[in-house]
């Protein structure tokens, strides 16, 4: 049976995400609004970014976006439409989806690693991050694959570029991401953005702040009910 967490501890909360999943930055956002309404009930969260690809065989160098996502939907036009929905989604959220730059679809084993480490540094510093990777390659079009832009992006976010470049540099982390993504999909997940409250899963996609807010009011309820 669950243990009551300490009042003063903030509850945790892992978000299955990929860098590459528009509806993972939108997910973000929007948790970021539902949990400014529980910080107005009293509730505190510490929020994790854990991984998963939505692209496993993805070559390391990538693939043109275009020609990648015709053969992936069936036609350039579907991709489009697709493009579409989640800039309407973002500009609900806030957000704005910059397809027409977006030209690579990136394999993000690098961008999980840094994520990763970031999250050794900090649960801070990986939100930054994580919010630096979502903005580069949706609003930016770069290439997050590539462990310059990757570094870069590190430094933007407040970390150290130099060290984050000599961390990509080698491999520590690609089995750990590897692992983590093949363990969700081994339970049974897959689709992004995934939820999760004191590791049991709430819901996956990305709803707006209030439902949200309120699927995690519920799911508190739940493991205060069962710890009591």
């Amino acid at each position: 049976m669950d243990q009551p967490r300490p009042v003063n501890q903030p509850g945790r909360i892992d978000v299955v995400s990929d860098a590459i999943c528009p509806w993972c930055w939108v997910g973000k956002r929007n948790l970021e609004g539902a949990l400014a309404i529980l910080a107005a009930e009293g509730e505190r969260f510490a929020v994790h970014w854990r991984a998963f690809q939505l692209n496993p065989d993805m070559p390391a160098e990538g693939v043109d976006r275009a020609s990648y996502r015709a053969a992936k939907f069936g036609s350039e036009e579907r991709g489009r439409e697709l493009d579409a929905q989640v800039a309407a989604a973002g500009r609900a959220a806030g957000l704005e989806f910059r397809h027409d730059l977006m030209r690579r679809t990136p394999n993000t084993i690098a961008a999980h690693r840094l994520i990763r480490w970031a999250g050794e540094q900090g649960l801070a510093l990986q939100a930054a991050v994580q919010e630096a990777l979502f903005r580069a390659y949706f609003q930016e079009g770069r290439d997050i694959g590539q462990p310059e832009v990757l570094a870069a992006l590190a430094g933007e976010a407040g970390l150290d570029a130099a060290a984050a470049a000599a961390f990509l540099a080698g491999g520590e982390g690609a089995e750990e991401v590897r692992a983590e993504d093949a363990g969700f999909r081994q339970a049974g997940l897959s689709g992004v953005p995934t939820f999760a409250l004191e590791g049991h899963v709430l819901f996956s996609g990305a709803m707006p702040a209030e439902r949200i807010a309120e699927a995690i009011r519920r799911g508190l309820a739940i493991l205060r009910r069962q710890a009591a």
